[in-house]
């Protein structure tokens, strides 16, 4: 019996860090920022939103399942590589196992993204448009490493982060309670996918070595590692030019630069990236990004119903 339950606690254990429940949060801010921004235009609906947050944290989970599949098939993931050790390199999942939790976790996304579109879709039109974003979305989260040319082993897997984490994640949950879409919304849209591209160059500047190895050229092994470092510095500062121009041009009130206060996190990130050379000294700056990103939406998010 004692030894059935260490058996089950591994799986257990096992299926937790191929879910990687931590990433979670970064999904959760493309939503938050767009529920804010429809508060702003006095469209909110607390039901919309909370279908909104809970589909997209299922596409995350596909996309992490997907993601360790994918690479385990691939032989990406060795003993080699800085982060974490996964449930599958572990051995406490098994392929099938993973393949039917990739399953049921993309049958559950699109149960929810269903019910979301039932939901807040007035129109034949927008129905329509949802039902093949959505299922783009599940393609999306899936190809990223699965497949004979996935996406993420080809340098793309940094502009799909500023698709989905951006502009519709923020611009969707923002369009399906609003049922409008201006320009100036694609401002913030922009800043949340740009820093949400800054946690996944920081995940592929740790693993740049055993990428290349690999034959995985994401951006990072593209542009070298000293490039990848500037680039990191340019998310950051872009995402906070977009936040600024939008609270110059379309709010009122001090609560608008409220996001401001994270200048200073932001910096020493920055400073700490461009000048600590090694795939080593990424491995703690991977949570701290994903931190950041989050209070940085945060911040602009509350700054908005403040104002």
């Amino acid at each position: 019996m004692e030894q059935i339950q260490r058996i089950t606690s591994f799986q257990f254990r096992g299926w937790l860090e191929s879910l990687r429940l931590r990433t979670l949060p970064l999904a959760f801010a493309s939503i938050l920022t767009g529920s804010a921004l429809a508060w702003w235009q006095h469209h909110f609906s607390l039901i919309i939103a909370l279908l909104c947050f809970l589909t997209s944290g299922l596409l995350q989970v596909l996309s992490n399942l997907a993601n360790d599949y994918g690479d385990a098939l691939k032989g990406s993931d060795s003993s080699e590589r800085l982060g974490p050790l996964r449930g599958i390199q572990k051995g406490a999942i098994t392929l099938p196992q993973l393949r039917r939790g990739m399953v049921l976790v993309a049958g559950l996304a699109l149960l929810c993204g269903i019910m979301l579109i039932s939901r807040a879709c007035h129109t034949l039109g927008d129905v329509l448009s949802f039902l093949v974003l959505g299922a783009l979305a599940v393609v999306a989260a899936i190809a990223y490493t699965v497949g004979k040319k996935p996406y993420g082993y080809l340098g793309l897997g940094d502009l799909s982060v500023l698709i989905f984490f951006g502009w519709l994640g923020v611009g969707g949950s923002f369009y399906l309670q609003s049922h409008n879409l201006p320009l100036l919304v694609l401002l913030p849209a922009t800043a949340c996918g740009l820093l949400a591209a800054a946690v996944l160059n920081i995940n592929n500047l740790r693993d740049i070595e055993t990428d290349r190895q690999c034959g995985k050229m994401t951006l990072a092994v593209r542009l070298g590692a000293d490039n990848a470092r500037r680039y990191h510095a340019l998310l950051l500062g872009s995402a906070l030019l977009c936040f600024a121009v939008f609270a110059w041009a379309g709010q009122q009130g001090w609560g608008r630069w409220l996001f401001l206060l994270v200048i200073p996190l932001l910096w020493q990130q920055g400073h700490y990236i461009l000048h600590h050379k090694t795939p080593q000294a990424m491995r703690p700056m991977l949570e701290k990004t994903v931190k950041a990103a989050l209070l940085t939406n945060i911040l602009f998010s509350v700054g908005i119903l403040l104002s």
